[in-house]
């Protein structure tokens, strides 16, 4: 960032659609909050007929990037000392979607960044928790454009899931409708393939939404019109909110409207009205099947999250306002406290896992590297409560594979969501997908790991850090682990011995888990349960 004196630095997002290209104008305050200087949108429809021919039209690019010579005039003029420009569908799809982009540096000097279905998510995830106050309430949020409609559901500000579904309204638009208004038939066949792509690619909800957050140009255009239809005015319709009874109510009335009538519609763009109709049944059908009430409009979008990501790279007064990438397990820490989890158990079940880690290192040839993902996975393995009990560990797993831990690779966080999530339940299998990606050396690790895992939560299994510490012996027919313990850890005792059948089965070997009284002479040894009993207790 420019870093003038006694001026602000000013930033410039533009966000290239497959129907609208936006821009917006900031200065940054000290703090990293920002004011807007300017904004402007154009619907160049770039995306037109994409899905009919697999490209971008020349006419459609044409005036995309008129447009964008437009906009990166006026970042100028605003003296921006950043620009920053994104496509999302259209241009990620497009087998010219290259060409645009070269054409664009050419003749504008703009570089342009093609981003995922994951990045754009997690754009539209910023702004959302930047504009709403969720205090860990379950929400659906919703960013729907042209191409395509992102969706991630969350708790408060903690992302459980992350979907990228082929639901954009210019898309089910050119796919789908050809009629005017739009015939029975043809609104049955996209009612259809809406509901078998949500189908498809969110199956059963993990979480009841009873709020949808949304941005995009649909919500907009619905808020506005709703607003209109409420209180006989337009105006902004940030936080604007809307029960899904009434927004079906509207879709009636836009399914059976011809063209030149929606056009007339208050608080509808008349630039929006032909593709209106599937951009609203797509957030309807997303809304019932969610089970969302409530639909609240965030008109901020990609693009200020855009701003955001760019504000989070470069901190205003020099001073990282968060841990630094060599701050690992600080970065483990505070995801685990924005999860709400039992801080004091899951540390000191990270500190009994690395005793045994240690103890075992040497003579298995454990990787120094895996120390650091077994502390990691310790800590955070029951994040997994933020959203259930029932399922915890599939939630754990979820809930760090989209977390903030910078400080890992995308192979450490894959590794330490694995490990969290086999922490209970049912053994490492291939059929599991998020099992079956890793490499195999990885999945060794993995079984290892979530071995070690279970008994070191086995041995606080009453959260009273009870055994204090734990030494472990190679024997030749048998591991062999004495706890430390003021007093007889009969329970720690038996629920690490019940949860040890993934331990025995990677390790290859027999368990033994003994408590001598300190000072007393006293040998306390758990009677061993069947093996049967004990694979069937670890599943349990």
């Amino acid at each position: 960032m420019n870093q003038r004196t006694n001026l602000k630095p000013r930033l410039a997002a533009i966000d290239i659609g497959t129907n609208t290209i936006r821009l917006v104008v900031v200065e940054v305050d000290q703090d990293g909050t920002f004011r807007v200087l300017d904004e402007e949108r154009e619907q160049t429809r770039l995306g037109h007929g994409l899905y009919d021919t697999g490209r971008l039209g020349e006419e459609s690019m044409e005036r995309s990037l008129e447009a964008l010579g437009r906009m990166k005039a006026i970042a100028e003029g605003k003296k921006a000392s950043e620009i920053r420009a994104i496509a999302t569908a259209a241009v990620r799809e497009a087998t010219n979607g290259r060409t645009f982009r070269r054409r664009a540096e050419r003749r504008h000097g703009l570089r342009i960044q093609v981003i995922s279905s994951r990045q754009e998510a997690r754009l539209a995830y910023l702004s959302m928790i930047r504009q709403f106050s969720l205090d860990g309430r379950p929400v659906a949020m919703v960013d729907i454009g042209g191409g395509s409609m992102e969706l991630v559901l969350a708790a408060g500000t903690v992302v459980d899931r992350v979907y990228s579904l082929p639901l954009g309204a210019v898309r089910l638009t050119e796919q789908y409708i050809d009629s005017d208004p739009i015939k029975g038939e043809e609104w049955k066949t996209l009612r259809t393939s809406i509901d078998r792509t949500i189908d498809k690619v969110v199956g059963k909800p993990p979480l009841r939404t009873q709020t949808m957050l949304g941005s995009g140009g649909t919500f907009t255009a619905l808020a506005s019109m709703i607003k209109s239809q409420r209180e006989g005015l337009n105006g902004g319709v940030q936080s604007y909110s809307m029960d899904r009874a009434e927004v079906g109510d509207l879709f009636k009335r836009l399914r059976k409207a011809p063209l030149a009538e929606r056009r007339q519609i208050a608080g509808l763009n008349p630039d929006r009205a032909d593709i209106i109709v599937a951009g609203v049944a797509a957030v309807l059908r997303l809304a019932n099947r969610l089970g969302c009430d409530e639909i609240r409009v965030n008109e901020g979008g990609i693009r200020e999250g855009l701003l955001l990501s760019i504000i989070a790279e470069h901190p205003i007064d020099g001073t990282p306002t968060r841990p630094s990438v060599e701050d690992r397990m600080e970065w483990v820490h505070m995801f685990a406290r924005k999860c709400h989890s039992n801080e004091l158990h899951c540390e000191h079940v990270a500190y009994l896992a690395i005793r045994i880690f240690d103890g075992l290192r040497e003579a298995y040839a454990l990787p120094d590297s895996g120390r650091a993902i077994l502390e990691a996975a310790a800590i955070l393995h029951d994040v997994g409560y933020l959203i259930g009990h029932a399922k915890h560990h599939k939630h754990a797993y979820h809930l760090i594979m989209h977390g903030d831990l910078p400080a890992f690779s995308a192979r450490e966080v894959e590794l330490i969501a694995n490990v969290a999530r086999y922490h209970r339940r049912a053994y490492p299998k291939g059929k599991h997908p998020n099992y079956a990606r890793l490499q195999k050396s990885d999945q060794t690790l993995v079984r290892y790991l979530s071995g070690i895992l279970r008994v070191a939560d086995g041995l606080d299994r009453t959260h009273t850090q009870a055994v204090t510490s734990v030494e472990c012996w190679i024997r030749k027919t048998k591991i062999q682990m004495s706890l430390e313990a003021d007093a007889p850890p009969q329970v720690e005792l038996w629920d690490a011995s019940r949860k040890a059948g993934l331990f025995e089965k990677a390790f290859k070997t027999r368990l033994k888990l003994d408590w001598k009284g300190p000072g007393s002479g006293v040998e306390l040894v758990l009677p061993r349960t069947p093996r049967k009993q004990v694979a069937k207790a670890a599943r349990s």
